[in-house]
């Protein structure tokens, strides 16, 4: 038998309905995967015997000629910002360790319900903040690609970086991920797989560690675009728990993909060639548009003519929320305590965040209560909420004279960990190509183009009109077909 791990979501839910292998024989393999892989750092906690579990139910209802779900036999990583009932979750952050719920979020409960098993809570920026996945508590994340003559240790991208790394590694056939202003796509570009943030509401956020609530979506992450979207099928659906749900029914994505594009049109935005961009994702992008004109599409140009300011506002927008969310880590409920000899209430607040919380984290409280503060509140906060509705009603428009928009995913490929460290603003600018998507609430996925010169994957980004995640979809498709995108890292790990 082949080895199991180099087979994806479809192939190996195929394979166990077949009687090829069984659910416990792709368990068992893609747990011995996860075990050897320590040097990646992509897991917080491996649960081998969860996948296991899974497994022999999936097996057993096969034998009994039961009906298998969409995920059946699938073990996938778990973004370890899902709360999962008797497993730690932490967000990757001190103030968290050791927390255990007794609840199971929307999204993973789905999955379950679908046959997928758990091979264990993947690592992540903390609380998700980050575009390096440097942030974690529990360590850096390393991508298992390496730069071609170097063995630096390169960025996975963030904030989604273990379910990236896990995805690329071979470690799991698929994983969870979470985008609030690019964590899926920038790490999935980073590391050549797929990955899409749905339509804001489509994936219930209950039971999601919060971030920006207005902006949190949770998403798929696989190798390729046939397997996100089984995976996205599974994933979404109407919460009456999630005040934000999208009551609306789950189309069967998989069924309805097709990567002919004619009679369909594929805007470009000219406000997206921004200065900095490095030329290799340059050319990919004009390789792009050839691939959806090849594959039926017209090319035409379209403007976001508030692009420029649209990170700004989410560096506003994101931390305002994030200020408010993470008000609840005060040391009374639950997670970490930090009780100083002789100190009072206030005393312990302090002390409890100053431990728990990281840097990057501080950062964006710190930005978050000052532009919510009642002497900045409408010249900040009120303004970049003007500014998105403003990004919003541009993709309106240029939707008006397209069907999918087509953009770089990120300004660069992976970068070495630890090189923009000292220079947060240029960190931040590597989702300026993902958050105006993010800002709108509109599905976006990024697919693997190509490799550049030095052997590092590039992805491009598809955006789509709200609820258009088969436009998407299909559009991901056919640049897949073209690209014939199957280069892998070399194991080092």
């Amino acid at each position: 038998m082949s080895d199991l791990t180099q087979l994806g979501v479809k192939d190996i839910r195929d394979g166990v309905r077949a009687g090829d292998f069984t659910a416990r024989e792709v368990a068992d393999s893609f747990n011995a995967a996860v075990a050897g892989a320590a040097a990646l750092n992509a897991f917080i906690v491996t649960t081998p015997d969860h996948a296991l579990a899974a497994a022999d139910k999936v097996d057993a209802a096969r034998a009994a000629g039961s009906e298998l779900g969409a995920m059946a036999g699938v073990p996938i990583g778990m973004k370890d910002l899902f709360a999962t009932d008797g497993v730690q979750t932490t967000a990757a952050s001190h103030i968290l360790e050791g927390f255990i719920p007794r609840y199971e979020s929307t999204v993973s409960q789905k999955l379950w319900d679908a046959g997928a098993g758990m091979l264990g809570k993947l690592n992540l920026d903390q609380f998700a903040m980050g575009s390096s996945n440097e942030t974690s508590y529990f360590g850096n994340v390393a991508s298992p690609w390496k730069k071609a003559g170097s063995n630096a240790a390169m960025s996975p991208g963030g904030s989604s970086g273990g379910s990236s790394s896990a995805v690329a590694a071979r470690l799991a056939p698929a994983a969870t991920g979470t985008d609030t202003g690019g964590s899926i796509r920038q790490p999935a570009a980073f590391t050549g797989i797929c990955g899409i943030k749905p339509t804001y509401g489509r994936c219930s956020r209950w039971g999601v560690v919060a971030f920006a609530s207005s902006l949190d979506q949770a998403g798929p992450m696989a190798r390729s675009v046939e397997d996100c979207a089984i995976m996205l099928g599974a994933m979404a659906g109407f919460d009456p728990k999630d005040s934000t749900s999208l009551q609306l029914p789950v189309p069967d994505w998989e069924a309805a993909l097709n990567a002919d594009l004619r009679g369909k049109k594929v805007g470009i935005p000219r406000e997206y060639r921004m200065d900095g961009t490095d030329q290799a994702i340059l050319d990919s992008w004009e390789q792009g548009k050839e691939w959806l004109r090849d594959a039926g599409a017209e090319i035409v140009d379209v403007s976001l003519p508030h692009t420029k300011y649209a990170l700004p506002a989410y560096y506003i927008v994101a931390p305002a929320e994030a200020s408010s969310n993470l008000a609840r880590y005060d040391g009374v409920r639950y997670g970490l305590r930090d009780l100083p000899d002789g100190s009072g209430l206030q005393d312990m607040y302090a002390a409890t965040r100053a431990a728990g919380f990281g840097d990057e984290v501080k950062r964006r409280i710190l930005i978050g209560t000052y532009v919510l503060s009642a002497g900045f509140y409408d010249a900040y906060y009120t303004q970049a909420q003007k500014v998105r509705a403003l990004v919003a009603r541009d993709f309106e428009r240029a939707f008006q004279d397209c069907d999918v928009i087509l953009a770089p995913t990120t300004p660069t490929a992976s970068f070495p960990l630890g090189s923009m460290n000292e220079d947060p603003l240029t960190m931040y600018l590597n989702d300026v190509f993902a958050v105006p998507a993010s800002l709108a609430g509109l599905p976006a996925m990024s697919v693997p183009a190509m490799l550049n010169e030095h052997g590092l994957p590039l992805g491009l980004q598809l955006v789509g009109k709200p609820f258009d995640e088969q436009g998407v979809l299909n559009a991901g498709l056919a640049i897949q077909q073209r690209a014939g995108f199957v280069a892998k890292p070399e194991k080092w790990w």
